[in-house]
């Protein structure tokens, strides 16, 4: 009787082994993690090698393992071309058993890759495509936004700067969607919070000269100029109404897009004064600080918010697959749902339904050169933007909300 005892112990142990074996799986024996940026044009900087060299800390910080298999980093280059970015994405999902792609600047390519994404039913986060559709009605169980939308950077820049007395307000917007997007949005939380738009003008993206638009801003005598723009159209704005002595003559600048590499290539002499919301700032406390010194080791140069972003989310998702046990992409991203994303990038973070990483934003204003004590001090925090308030309710366009 013994004996068989023993010899049923012996049995259930090995079948614990083998169902703990087959549990735990990795397809082809690595997970591999692509990403897919610009690494030579003009989102280069905020992107780019920046974003390949945060996805190698998060793997490498991991143990550049999990599940005892190894994690390997690829790079691929999009050239911001959707067809090329689509392309890309294709391959590795097809023939290089890519398990996920992570960045992708600017939302056509992002978008093309969404759609690559759901038709091989694997996982993509984005960092750096804004377009709040992606998580709206193209809204994908394979696809995730992690850092921002554009709806959050213009609500939360808009209805802050109104609090503080901001309360009418002159749009220089890029006229093309991405633009219109950031003008609609702000203009609607600032309507809302009783504030006025006076007026807006619409520059064709990458127009040289932007003087007369300024120009117009200028006379319109609002209180706050809102740049509902990216680059390069953003920063020739910028740099433009400094040379114009917009600041000078009492009204502000509000950019719904800004990043701190932008902040860095202007100056704070044209530069200050700006208002920004941002997800990120590496000298917000004790935790970024540490993270982006490490970073700047080896980038020379401080994070932007995309870049930390790529360092959270590849974080996220292997924490996520060793949970899981498997890196069936399903699997992962319900584990992802399940856990709360509280990190040096993210606070008071969670991956919602819709797959929006929901986390708190600040409002930031560029110090004055006289302001800034060291090389990056940059920003003043003036407020902190509740998740809920800025990213707003799930988009009922989106399949994956229940109704």
């Amino acid at each position: 009787m013994q004996l068989t005892a023993l010899k049923r112990a012996a049995w259930a142990a090995a079948a614990l082994l083998v169902t703990t074996a087959a549990q735990a799986e990795i397809s082809d024996n690595v997970v591999k993690i692509g990403v897919l940026s610009d690494m030579n044009g003009p989102a280069s900087t905020p992107t780019g090698q920046g974003s390949v060299t945060a996805a190698q800390m998060a793997v490498d910080d991991f143990g550049g393992k999990v599940l005892d298999k190894p994690i390997s980093v690829i790079v691929g280059d999009h050239q911001l071309k959707p067809d090329i970015g689509a392309a890309i994405a294709r391959r590795w999902y097809d023939t290089e058993q890519v398990d996920l792609i992570v960045d992708v600047p600017v939302s056509a390519v992002g978008l093309a890759v969404q759609t690559i994404a759901t038709e091989k039913k694997r996982l993509f986060i984005t960092q750096s495509t804004g377009a709040a559709d992606f998580h709206g009605k193209f809204c994908s169980p394979y696809a995730m936004q992690w850092v921002f939308d554009t709806r959050a950077l213009a609500t939360g820049t808009a209805k802050e700067v109104v609090k503080r007395g901001g309360d009418s307000w002159f749009f220089i917007t890029d006229d093309y969607a991405f633009g219109h997007s950031l003008e609609r949005d702000a203009a609607g939380v600032v309507t809302a919070n009783g504030g006025k738009v006076v007026g807006a003008v619409r520059p064709p993206f990458a127009t040289p000269d932007l003087s007369s638009f300024i120009l117009q801003a200028q006379a319109s005598k609002a209180k706050i100029i809102g740049i509902a723009a990216g680059p390069p159209n953003n920063m020739n704005e910028i740099k433009t109404a400094a040379e114009f002595g917009l600041l000078k003559g009492g009204q502000q600048m509000a950019a719904l897009l800004a990043l701190i590499t932008d902040i860095h290539s202007l100056g704070l002499p044209a530069a200050q004064g700006l208002l920004l919301t941002t997800s990120f700032y590496w000298d917000m406390d004790d935790k970024t600080r540490e993270w982006s010194k490490r970073y700047f080791a080896k980038m020379n140069r401080m994070p932007t918010m995309w870049q930390a972003g790529v360092y959270s989310a590849v974080t996220h998702y292997l924490n996520a697959v060793r949970a899981a046990g498997s890196d069936d992409p399903l699997a992962v991203a319900a584990k992802m749902r399940e856990t709360p994303v509280e990190d040096f990038f993210a606070r008071n973070g969670r991956l919602r339904a819709d797959n929006l990483m929901v986390h708190d934003l600040v409002l930031a204003q560029v110090k004055s050169p006289d302001e800034s004590k060291y090389p990056w001090d940059y920003y003043k925090i003036l407020a902190t933007i509740k998740g809920e308030e800025a990213f707003g309710p799930p988009d009922p366009a989106c399949p994956l909300i229940k109704r």
